[in-house]
């Protein structure tokens, strides 16, 4: 066979439009070539004749017509493809010449045009193309062809996932990332780039991914965030979904660190605009909820004062308002709320649970509820600093309807919660989940919903996740309401009728005890204290009296906790605890208990005398409350009458030594009532 350059084939068919010039129309119209024209040419022997088969095909086939598109694939073969594709790329055996351009645009088109048949998107010849088409992208910016380079990558990554992996290992992410910035907002392009990225994603491991692109992945969040702040049609959705799942992955934390780094950048700006343009418009509630995710991640990373803010956004057409956001995600997370709780009450208590989809659908409800859960958590975070921090942009008017809604929602947990154990239900982490929300609110506003929550107190106390072996993150989640309503004898009355004082002493010594296997931080550990501490010192007045094997076991944690502490206020605390459980009992009954020892009793001793002598160090101030509280007065409605409640702010008081001062007087205060009870504490003291 007669060898013929690309260069001069084609200089032989510019030719052939000119020998025919004298053909009158109705003899051009009879000579319009048809696919079997094609399939004769792109079978000839000569490159010419192939060439001149492909430059029809671009010409007159359908690009959805893929019974033809497999013919001429078939036809022209791929070894004449990538001759054409080197040739136009420079480098193949012979020179392109000045036609390289040419050739490398009809190859590219040609290759685009074939892979949108499925099985030809999936060969290993077309996924062997991936890296040289990578590397020629650069080189075309700003050209058609480059549309298509886009269209085949598309179309060979989501085909098959050997190719999403060799565009991944063909340095794809380092293109892509290059480029998507300068693409023009809402093109094809665009939209291609994103679903590259989609299939990316979900055929390989994002963990994989983010470590090794992690400042490639960054830029591309940060240009989609753009395309779903500005567009108005599917394109936005796409960008939502890929965003929600980016985010949604348990290896987002080193792309979230890498945004935050990013100087100048507007895509939290960006994320805020298309989050409110979802959740204002009438849209499907799964896009709503893909939204509200978006949303809880992004306050993840830039903190809840994300939520207040005006975008300074010069191609968004209208401003939004400050608050916009603040306000669309708590309405529509109170909605989300409402629903899915209603639907998980069907689904668990009257609906069939004979079938899979049943139960598949139960977990899929309750992790949508989790997301709108924190979300509301979040709200009430940012209300409660409200008027330190964001006062001036949120209205008196505002913030009362932001209340009565949280009060609202609450209540529906608290129904749903009063459902669950109607039913006998204890354990779910829809149930857990529903505490801490209502742990959360009541941590601010403690006598919300009095009536409802000291109903059902008890029973939350005793609510299990679904792997814990008994209640713990429950308690937890109620310690801060806790440690506050024992702050007055009615609080006290509420938690000793209920049984919690138990709940509380098992879950310190979950805390701080050398069997505890629960981690737990200074804070919750501090507030389970202070809720015995108050429960203690109002004794008298109550006249309570805990039972032994409880105060049995708060002896031995504190023993072990504080028994070879190095800090003075875990020191003082212990003992503050210890001598108050000690007007209950004497060493000689410590010592005869079977549950206790000699050495336990030596730690607590040590702690005590630790603390006695730490008061010849300081001097005594009068007694203060344990704690304060910094409250703002806030407008709560509830069903039928506005009302003013506080919500308080609980906070450890600022002069740390006058708290420890007040801890040193009951230590010392117990001592002189009980000494001659614990003649051996008292030996080791004098002598001291």
């Amino acid at each position: 066979m007669k060898f013929y350059t690309f260069e001069k084939a084609v200089e032989k068919l510019l030719v052939v439009p000119h020998q025919k010039d004298k053909t009158s129309k109705e003899q051009q119209q009879q000579q319009t070539p048809s696919l079997d024209d094609c399939l004769k040419l792109l079978k000839g022997e000569r490159d010419e004749q192939r060439l001149a088969g492909l430059l029809l095909v671009t010409k007159f086939c359908n690009g959805d017509d893929l019974v033809s598109l497999r013919k001429v694939c078939n036809a022209v073969g791929v070894h004449f493809l990538d001759r054409l594709l080197r040739t136009g790329t420079g480098k193949g055996s012979v020179s392109g010449g000045d036609n390289r351009d040419m050739y490398l645009q009809l190859s590219v088109t040609v290759l685009a045009a074939f892979c949108r048949v499925p099985d030809i998107a999936a060969s290993k010849e077309m996924v062997s193309k991936i890296p040289l088409i990578l590397e020629i992208m650069p080189e075309v910016s700003g050209s058609p062809v480059l549309e298509e380079c886009y269209e085949f990558l598309y179309l060979v990554t989501t085909s098959y996932e050997d190719g999403a992996t060799a565009f991944y290992e063909s340095g794809g992410m380092k293109v892509l990332a290059s480029q998507m910035s300068s693409l023009p907002d809402g093109s094809h392009m665009m939209e291609l780039a994103i679903k590259i990225v989609q299939s990316i994603l979900s055929r390989l491991s994002q963990d994989v991914v983010t470590n090794t692109y992690v400042s490639e992945l960054s830029m591309m969040v940060a240009t989609v965030a753009r395309q779903f702040a500005l567009l108005h049609n599917s394109l936005k959705f796409e960008a939502l979904h890929l965003l929600s799942e980016i985010f949604s992955s348990k290896y987002s934390k080193p792309l979230c660190d890498a945004l935050c780094a990013m100087a100048g950048n507007k895509w939290p700006d960006h994320m805020r605009a298309g989050i409110v343009a979802i959740l204002q418009n009438r849209v499907e509630p799964a896009e709503k909820l893909h939204a509200l995710i978006l949303a809880e991640s992004v306050i993840s990373i830039m903190g809840e004062g994300w939520l207040l803010g005006q975008p300074n956004l010069p191609d968004l057409p209208d401003s939004i308002p400050a608050d916009r956001c603040f306000l669309l995600v708590l309405e529509s997370a109170r909605v989300e709320v409402a629903v899915l709780l209603n639907d998980l009450a069907y689904l668990k208590y009257e609906a069939s649970k004979d079938t899979s989809t049943t139960v598949e659908t139960i977990l899929l409800k309750q992790r949508n509820v989790a997301i709108a859960f924190s979300l509301v958590e979040r709200v009430i975070k940012l209300t409660s600093t409200m008027d330190e921090v964001e006062g001036s942009i949120i209205g008196e008017r505002t913030l009362i309807k932001v209340i009565n809604g949280l009060n609202e929602t609450i209540n529906v947990v608290l129904e749903y919660l009063e459902d669950a154990k109607e039913h006998g239900q204890k354990k779910g982490n829809d149930l857990l989940a529903s505490v801490r929300v209502v742990g959360s609110y009541l941590a601010e506003t403690p006598n919300a919903c009095k009536e409802k929550v000291r109903e059902l107190l008890d029973y939350m106390l005793t609510i299990e996740g679904e792997d814990e072996p008994s209640p713990f993150h429950s308690v937890s989640f109620l310690l801060p309401m806790m440690c506050q309503i024992t702050m007055d004898i009615e609080g006290c009355e509420a938690l000793i009728s209920s049984g919690g004082y138990k709940a509380v002493a098992e879950c310190l010594v979950k805390l701080i005890g050398p069997r505890g296997n629960m981690v737990g931080d200074d804070g919750s550990t501090f507030l389970a204290c202070d809720t015995v501490l108050n429960l203690l010192l109002k004794k008298e007045q109550m006249q309570f009296r805990m039972d032994e094997s409880t105060f049995i076991d708060l002896l031995k944690a504190i023993g072990y906790w504080a028994g070879n502490a190095n800090d003075l206020s875990v020191i003082i605390m212990a003992s503050s605890i210890c001598v108050l459980i000690f007007d209950y009992t004497s060493e000689e009954a410590l010592l005869n208990h079977p549950n206790f020892d000699n050495s336990s009793l030596h730690n607590l001793y040590k702690i005590i005398a630790r603390s006695l002598a730490s008061c010849k160090q300081m001097a005594l101030a009068p007694p203060a409350p344990l704690r304060k509280a910094t409250p703002f007065t806030i407008s709560l409605l509830d069903e039928t009458n506005l009302q003013v409640c506080q919500l308080n702010s609980f906070q450890d008081m600022s002069d740390i030594v006058r708290e420890e001062t007040d801890l040193l007087e009951i230590v010392t205060s117990g001592f002189s009532r009980w000494a001659h009870r614990y003649p051996r504490l008292r030996e080791a003291v004098e002598s001291a």
